[in-house]
This record gives C-alpha cells, structure tokens and sequence, in this order.
C-alpha cells in the first residue's frame, strides 16, 4: 500500500505520535524535528572530511494539505432564555409565541426605569470616590517620595560627618604633626649650627682675631634658636594631648548626631508612608466597591434586553412546560416576572456540529464548505463526514486571555446525517481537508529554507550541494508541495545549512501566516499535521522516502 513519504526516523513510532492527542504530538513533535536537525548537522561534519549529509529524492505521489483538531460533539437541541435581572421586572415587549427569529433579534424586554435612576445616582457616588481614590493615589506618590529624599539627605549628612572625622584622622592630623615634628628638627639644627658657631666664635676671640660684640652676638643667636626649639616642642605636645582630642570628640559627636537623625527620618518617613498606603488602600476599595456596584448596574440593564442567540421558532416556557402544577399565566406583555425564571425556548435541529481551534497562522487555508473527515474516540475504527460551516471573525476570547500569544478562531463543523450513535460531549478529532493532490511533487519541509525571502532547497550534484530557488504552495508540516524549480529524482538536502537562511520571514513580520516550511513556532491547537493518503495509515518505516529519502550522500558541500 502506498504512503506519503516520511522524513528520516522510526515510521512506525511516528505512526504512533500521530495517533496521540494534538499537545503530545506538538511537543515532542518539536523535540523530534530539533534533535533530527542535530543529527543531520552532526553527520554532516564526520565521514572521511569532505562531509556526509541526509538527502531526499524528490518524487511524485499523492498529497493531502489538512488541518487537524480535536473538539467535543454538541448536540443542537434547544437554547433557554431565563430573566437575569434581580428581583420582579414587569415585561415591555414580548416577541409572539410561534414566530421564526433570527440570531440578535429582541425577544423580551424588561422595564429598567427604576435601574436607570440607580445608575445615574450611581455614577455621581463614583464619580466621587474616583477623585478621591486619584487624590490618595497622588498623595502617596508624594509621600513616598519625600520620604525618600528626606532619607537620601539624612544618609549624605551621616556620609560627610564619617568622611570629616575620617579626614581628619588619617589627614590633617598627621599633616598637622608632621609639620610640628619638621619643626623641630629644624629647630634643633638650627641651634646645633648657632653652638659650633659660637665655640668657633670664643676661639677666635681668644687668639684676637674677633671682638667681644662679635661674640655677644653669637651667645645670643644660640639662646634664640634654644627658645625657638622648646617652642617647637610645646606645639606639638598642644598638638597631641589637646587639639587631637577636642577635634575627634567633637567629630565623632558629628557621626553620632547624624546617625540618630538618620534613625528618626526613616522612622517618620515610613509611618507616613505606612499612613498614606492606608488611606489609599481604603480610597481603592472604595472605588473598585462603587465601580462594581456601577458595573453590576449597567450588566443588570443590558440582561432587561433579551436577544435570541441563534435562530429557532420561538416557544413560551409556560406552554412547552408540561408539568402541570407548574404551569402559571401565559406569558404576555405587562406581567411581572422573577430572577431566574424561564421565559423563551428555541428549539433546534436534532443534527450534530463541532467546535475546534484553528490556529491563526492556519486561518487562510479554511473557508466554509470544505470538507472534513471525523473520528471518535468513543467510536473506534468508525468515521463521519462533515462540513465547515462557520469561522469565528474574531480570535476566541477566552484563549486569549489565557494565554495573550496565541490566537485561535473557533470554527463549527457540522456533522453530515443525524448518526444516532454519537452523543453530546464525546470527543473527537476533526481533519479538515484543505487541498487533494493525486500526483504531486513535494519534499520535506526541512529541506526547504528561505535565502532573500524565496524559498530555497539544496540540490545534491556531482560538485557538491548547491542552493535553487524554488516556488512551493501549501505544506501539511511534514512535506511541502513543490510547483515549480525541481524535478523527479533530483536529491536535496534534509538539513540544509540554516546559516544562510533568512532570519524572520517577511510574511510573519507583517503578521501573514507564513509558508516557510520546517517553521514550528507557528503550532498550536488547530494546527496541520503530517497527513498521509485519505483513509490510509502511514506503514511505510520510515527511513526511506520514497524511493531515495533520507539515504547517505558524500559530498563537499555537507
């Protein structure tokens, strides 16, 4: 039986992946993909050094384009419009019992006068606590920061009383004593000098040779320079024993000082701070109890307006209710009715539909009509025919808020006949088939890459592998159909160098689903999957496609 072409690998545990659910295959899929490009690159680089590569033959065969995912079967059966307004609401309007309505025609409409008044009482009351809330809001900002200024000045107080002591510690007291030692010393050659002189000076007063005034003056210079050195003496003993003192007790008095005003600024600042967070937590709740209660007033007059969600005939509750002792007054305009109560069934066909995700980058290859194969869990080996019916214009809400990257577009199928064995909530898998190709021509979707935005594959030749640029349509995420740039039994590479490939397709720059194939990262709930021939497992073991993937070349290129 002939398959679609695998990729290298293990076919029949590929087989197998396949077959589990959609988040298993997107994970390990994704493992799979990078550790096979791990190996590719690994061989390249052994063998006998001029390099050894995974190659494709390329070939023709049947091709099928599809998009796979899973969903739960609902059974049409009918909507239930209940009153959700609080309370008894009298009816205003009141759509005619029998008539055929359209999705978004008005069914019922309650008064909301006295919700009205409350809502614009309502919104002077928040209003106020709005500009009260902004006020505290503001308030704190400002708290906070005074506070941290207040405490930036007390720490650079507290910085420079340090750097004072310290520089007169390590600074100008040592240059202070230095200075008086230098004098000193001085001092005492000085009077060294002035003593020899006036020993020199009596020797020569003795042999005649200088007067007595020369000598008296001489005496005097020793007795200066003898003053000149105690005084020297004295300034530094002032220096050490007081000054030293008087000026590090005085300075770390500083430190003291500043370190304390530090404690009780951080102190002040953080009870304000702790003061102003209080009143803004009360103005807050405050505000979010009063937008709330708004909120709940608006939802409450949008609920008085009752709209059909889809088509149907329209059936009073009171009239297709059976149950005797519940049975009340026909429905009609002017009566009052209670929170709760059911008001209007539409019924609808007995037929059955789906739901699935269709991932974004998926979303241009879906259009109404196109036909879809199902199976069923609880059903194995049966399938079911259907029929997109409706794309969602707009991505589902609820996956969005979970998670902000991914985008999916609910689309409902529906089920072709009216099988009486399905049920409501079985689940299922949905294969939309996008495109049939009897014999095409493809390659794995490794092996094509894009150099300047085209997409292009490396053809094996006798000199080696060599880039070309090719023209592809629609890949199923396992092989690309290839339209135009290749023929029957050329080779390409399965792992082509990825250093000369573009690093973001411009397609998905511009938020286009791209067409780059061997792409991942544009996976998700609805996405294509490896598709092999309608109705036909894959059972070829892979490590062969078709009639030369994934053999051995030598080449230069690797």
């Amino acid at each position: 039986m002939n398959t679609i072409p695998t990729s290298h690998g293990n076919g029949g545990a590929l087989g197998r992946l396949l077959r589990r659910p959609l988040f298993w295959v997107l994970s390990i899929g994704s493992v799979v993909v990078i550790a096979a490009i791990g190996v590719g690159w690994q061989r390249a680089g052994a063998g006998d050094g001029r390099g050894e590569a995974l190659t494709f033959t390329v070939e023709r065969g049947p091709l099928v384009i599809d998009i796979t995912g899973k969903g739960t079967i609902s059974n049409r059966d009918q909507e239930i419009i209940k009153s959700e307004v609080e309370g008894r609401n009298t009816i205003l309007k009141l759509v005619p019992e029998g008539q055929v309505v359209a999705q978004g025609d008005l069914l019922v409409e309650l008064d909301a006068s006295k919700l009205e008044e409350s809502r614009v009482q309502q919104e002077i009351t928040l209003q106020n606590a709005e500009a009260s809330y902004i006020r505290a809001r503001e308030n704190l900002a400002i708290t906070k920061s005074q506070a941290a200024s207040d405490i930036a000045q007390a720490e650079l107080d507290l910085r420079f009383a340090k750097l004072d002591l310290q520089k007169y510690v390590e600074g100008e007291f040592p240059r202070q004593k230095m200075a008086a030692e230098n004098k000193i010393t001085i001092a005492e050659e000085q009077l060294k000098r002035a003593r020899e002189k006036l020993q020199w000076s009596q020797d020569l007063e003795a042999k005649g040779y200088l007067t007595r005034t020369e000598l008296d003056a001489d005496r005097l210079e020793v007795t200066s320079k003898d003053l000149d050195l105690k005084l020297a003496r004295q300034e530094l003993e002032v220096l050490e024993k007081f000054t030293y003192e008087r000026e590090t007790a005085k300075l770390n008095s500083d430190v003291e000082q500043m370190e304390q005003a530090l404690q009780r600024v951080k102190r002040k600042s953080s009870a304000e701070v702790v003061q102003a967070e209080a009143e803004f937590r009360a103005r807050e709740a405050e505000y979010k109890q009063q937008k709330d209660r708004m909120d709940k007033l608006v939802e409450q007059i949008d609920k008085c307006r009752m709209f059909a969600p889809r088509g149907g005939m329209v059936v009073y509750a009171t009239s297709a209710d059976r149950r005797w002792w519940r049975r009340g007054e026909p429905l009609e305009e002017g009566q009052e009715v209670r929170e709760g109560q059911e008001l209007i069934h539409l019924p609808t066909t007995s037929g059955m539909s789906i739901d699935v995700n269709v991932h974004e980058s998926n979303l241009q290859k879906v259009a109404v009509g196109q036909p879809v194969r199902i199976t069923v869990e609880a059903l194995p080996g049966r399938q079911f025919t259907g029929k997109v019916t409706k794309i969602a214009p707009l991505p589902d809400a609820q996956s969005v808020w979970m998670n902000p990257d991914l985008k999916v577009y609910q689309t409902q199928i529906e089920i072709d006949g009216n099988a009486k064995e399905l049920r409501t909530g079985m689940s299922c898998r949905a294969e939309i088939i996008v495109a049939r190709h009897e014999d095409a021509l493809f390659v794995p979707v490794q092996s094509v890459i894009r150099v300047g935005g085209k997409p292009t594959v490396y053809v094996v030749g006798s000199d080696g592998p060599k880039p070309r640029t090719i023209e592809i349509g629609l890949d199923n995420n396992r092989m690309v159909h290839v339209l135009k740039g290749l023929a029957t039994g050329e080779e390409v590479l399965m792992a082509p160098p990825l250093g000369q490939a573009d690093r973001e397709a411009p397609q998905r720059r511009e938020g286009r689903p791209s067409t780059r194939p061997g792409r991942r990262d544009d996976e998700g709930p609805g996405t294509t999957r490896p598709t092999t021939r309608p109705g036909r497992e894959d059972r070829r073991p892979e490590g062969r496609s078709g009639r030369g993937g994934g053999r051995r070349s030598r080449s230069s290129g690797g």
